[in-house]
């Protein structure tokens, strides 16, 4: 198998990151999520407790504002340092599957990218949030809407398509209708048929 690439967009609560995972030990290749933090913290000097502040926040367009081509918001210069490393990693030839952080519009250059979105029911979310979190359903929904709407802004921000478009991406599942092994398995069967 040569390089494989995947960009793993999800919905907040909808199993996306589960199925990352699964998909990762399947395909025997690493999994980047919050983890890559750990190396932005070491490469560039971030403290983390910013990192895990403001990594894939949107840009406050209030408090910020560029000068020669630097930006003066944290979340700006997090957010391009992590597209710095994520497109690093896949110049050296390493196969992964990176969740979020528009990778799907970082990485389109690729050749061999491919791209799915994961997307859930509402109550079938809200259920998953609840036990996960330990929330009650209306503290549930509320998290739900304000981390997709968090999403939606970072992603939007930095991307030509919009956050969730199916035109956007090469394959859309509903988790919900499927659960978290037959989206792996669908998500497999997708390569297998793209000659992975």
């Amino acid at each position: 198998m040569g390089q494989l690439l995947i960009a793993l967009g999800r919905e907040f609560g909808s199993g996306g990151r589960e199925i990352a995972e699964k998909l990762g030990q399947r395909l025997g290749i690493t999994v980047y999520d919050k983890n890559i933090l750990d190396e932005m913290q070491e490469r560039f000097g971030f403290d983390k407790k910013t990192l895990d502040e403001h990594e894939e926040s949107p840009v406050n367009v209030l408090f910020s504002r560029k000068v020669r081509g630097f930006s003066s918001s944290i979340e700006e210069v997090i957010a391009q340092r992590q597209f710095e490393l994520i497109k690093e990693k896949a110049e050296n030839g390493e196969s992964f599957i990176i969740v979020g952080r528009c990778a799907e519009h970082v990485l389109k250059d690729y050749k061999n990218l491919h791209t799915f979105f994961i997307r859930g029911d509402l109550d079938v979310k809200c259920r998953h949030v609840m036990e996960k979190y330990e929330l009650e359903e209306k503290d549930a929904r509320e998290l739900m809407r304000r981390r997709d709407r968090q999403r939606k802004n970072y992603h939007n921000f930095y991307c030509e398509g919009k956050w969730g478009d199916s035109r956007n991406y090469d394959l859309c599942i509903n988790a919900s209708a499927l659960g978290v092994d037959d989206s792996v398995e669908l998500l497999l069967k997708y390569l297998e048929l793209k000659g992975i």
